[in-house]
Formats: structure tokens, C-alpha cells, sequence
């Protein structure tokens, strides 16, 4: 059994890798901590698992000297010195938070407004895209769980720039989240009054993803790639929708195109492209870690417009985080993830 530990257990992917963990079977939770809740039973925050897992919120302290693969669910810039510890024992280290996802500290700097406590230990760091990095994150001790948003569009543009079958080096980006996304920590955004019943971009051109997501689409397209990414807040708990605009080259058919993304997921079981004619929809992917994805075509502009659906909270965060756990331990990849999503 692995010994697993989640830090910054109290917030919402803390919630969801303890509700996910507990139904795989080759792991027992051995701790779970949170600075503001020390000393409260996790049922207390979460009613929800009272009778079931009625664990107390101890200090991070204990987690790191008991469990062996350690997750750290924080906000940027406070990871690294939990890295720094469980690299010095040898222990797995999974960040669902962003401090070892950009390969840059000058990026880092830039988006984030912070250095590197530990310029070192970024040269271990593997991005836990799972589909696309399986093999590095297999041989990987320190993983950067890589945001919401990126997920839905790296793994909706994957096929695309694998293959090179975009026209522009500019791609255009929607995506909606729901409100979970945003963490547990009440703004004037996600209060109720401002987000019921309404649906509004924020952070254009300014969201902290885009330097991840062009980071990623360039190493798959191994070209520089630029988004115009456009964010918007759902008034929804959960789910991430992505539409995605991109011209294709003269020389290719839509037909070529929706082969090759077939072919390239046909041996992913949490990627499903879906027939043609069906459109993604966050509904179908909600509690799960699938990833769906619809294909459309514009005849008239030769453009592909690709959606692309996950939970924010499951494949977005907690259920890739597992998925990336399995991996580093050789384990079946789907253990402990193959709830399937509520129709209704």
C-alpha cells in the first residue's frame, strides 16, 4: 500500500483527491494537514464523508515524516520547501498548485511575482500532462500537476501540433470554468449575488494559464505557439469548457483531421473523441476524469473549431494528480478513477 499525505487538505482539490483516493485500492491515507483547520475533523468542512473518513486536519509537519508520496494542494510560492524536504527523503512529491510548472523562473517572475527558493530542485520537475509525458512522469520524483484550463486545451490541440496541421502559429481561445476553479476563498467574483445567474470574462489577456498553456503547445508543435486566451466564470460548481479556433493548412481535409484525432486517442481511456455531429459538454465529463473532445469544421474559412470538456476538479486537478501517482508507481493508470459521469 502507498503511504499517501495530502497538504492543504481543506480547499477543494484537497477535498477531491481524499473523496477519489478513497476508493483506490493501493493506497491508505496516512495524514492530511491545513494550516487554518488544524485540529478539526474533515468531515466537519465536508459533511459529506462523516462516518467514512473521519480523519483530522493535523500540521504538515506529520505528513511529510509519515507518508511516502506526498500531494500539495497550496496557492503559488509555498510548495517548494515541501519539494525541498520530501526530495531530501526521497519521497514522491505531486503539486496541484503552480510552482513547478513553467520551465522558466523568468516566466515564474513574471506571471506569478516570485523567484525560485530552490533553482535546483526545478531541474527534476516533470509537467504531469499524462497522456503526453507518460514515460518522463514514470522515471519523474517531483510532478507539476498542470492547471485546469491548460488540460482541456493542451489535450483538445495535442493531435493538431503533433502533426503540424495548423496554419497559424496563433491560436484562439474560449474557455469557461465553473466556480470551483477560482478555489474556496470567498471574491467579489464568485460571491453568489455576482455570479448566479451570470457569465463574464475576466482576466482577459492577463490570466496566469497562458504562459503554461504557450509553453506546452510550443513544445508540442516544437514551434513557438501564441494564444489570445479569453477566460470566462460559468455559474456552475464544476466543469471546464474550451472552444478552440484554428486554421488548417490548404493542403489538409477535415477528413484527415478528425482520422488523426482518432488515431491518436484511440489507446487513451480518459480522451474521448466523440463522433462527428456531437458536441462536448461539461455535463457528461462532471465527477469524472475523462476528457471529451467534438470536432467542427468551417468550410467556408477552413477552420476547425475544437471543444473541449474536463471536471476542473478531477482531470483539471485531484483525478490527473492520481492518474500521474499511478504512473510514477506503475500501477494500472485508471486505478481508482473509473467513476463514470452522471447523465442527468
Amino acid at each position: 500500500m502507498i503511504k499517501v499525505g495530502i497538504i492543504g487538505a481543506s480547499g477543494y482539490a484537497g477535498a477531491e483527491l481524499y473523496r477519489l483516493l478513497l476508493g483506490h485500492k493501493d493506497v491508505n491515507i496516512i495524514a492530511i494537514s491545513s494550516q487554518s483547520y488544524e485540529g478539526k475533523m474533515i468531515s466537519d468542512l465536508y459533511p459529506s464523508f462523516y462516518g467514512r473518513f473521519d480523519m483530522m486536519l493535523t500540521n504538515d509537519q506529520e505528513v511529510l515524516e509519515n507518508a511516502e508520496m506526498i500531494f500539495a494542494s497550496l496557492p503559488h510560492g509555498l510548495s517548494e520547501k515541501y519539494a525541498k524536504v520530501c526530495d531530501e527523503k526521497g519521497k514522491k512529491f505531486i503539486d496541484l498548485g503552480a510552482d513547478f510548472r513553467l520551465d522558466h523562473e523568468k516566466d515564474y517572475q513574471q506571471w506569478y511575482l516570485h523567484d525560485y527558493q530552490y533553482p535546483d530542485l526545478h531541474e527534476k520537475q516533470v509537467y504531469g500532462l499524462s497522456e503526453v509525458n507518460r514515460e518522463q512522469i514514470k522515471k519523474a520524483t517531483i510532478i507539476g500537476n498542470p492547471g485546469c484550463y491548460p488540460t482541456s486545451i493542451t489535450l483538445g490541440l495535442y493531435p493538431l501540433l503533433k502533426h503540424h496541421i495548423q496554419k497559424d502559429e496563433k491560436i484562439i481561445i474560449d474557455s469557461k470554468s465553473g466556480t470551483t476553479g477560482a478555489g474556496k476563498s470567498l471574491t467579489e467574483d464568485t460571491h453568489f449575488p455576482k455570479c448566479n445567474e451570470s457569465f463574464h470574462p475576466y482576466k482577459i489577456a492577463s490570466h496566469r494559464h497562458t504562459p503554461e498553456i504557450e509553453q506546452e503547445l510550443s513544445k508540442m508543435a516544437h514551434q513557438n505557439i501564441e494564444v489570445v486566451f479569453t477566460p470566462h466564470l460559468l455559474p456552475v460548481n464544476r466543469g471546464i469548457i474550451s472552444t478552440i479556433y484554428v486554421s488548417l493548412k490548404d493542403s489538409v481535409s477535415w477528413e484527415a483531421v478528425y482520422d488523426i484525432y482518432q488515431k491518436t486517442y484511440q489507446d487513451e481511456y480518459f480522451v474521448r473523441v466523440l463522433p462527428t455531429g456531437k458536441v462536448a459538454d461539461l455535463k457528461f465529463v462532471q465527477y469524472s476524469n475523462f476528457c471529451d473532445i467534438s470536432l467542427h469544421y468551417d468550410a467556408r474559412y477552413h477552420q476547425l473549431i475544437i471543444v473541449s470538456t474536463i471536471d476542473n476538479m478531477v482531470k483539471g486537478a485531484a483525478g490527473q494528480a492520481i492518474q500521474n501517482m499511478n504512473l510514477m508507481y506503475d500501477l494500472d493508470e485508471k486505478e481508482g478513477l473509473m467513476m463514470i459521469p452522471a447523465s442527468f
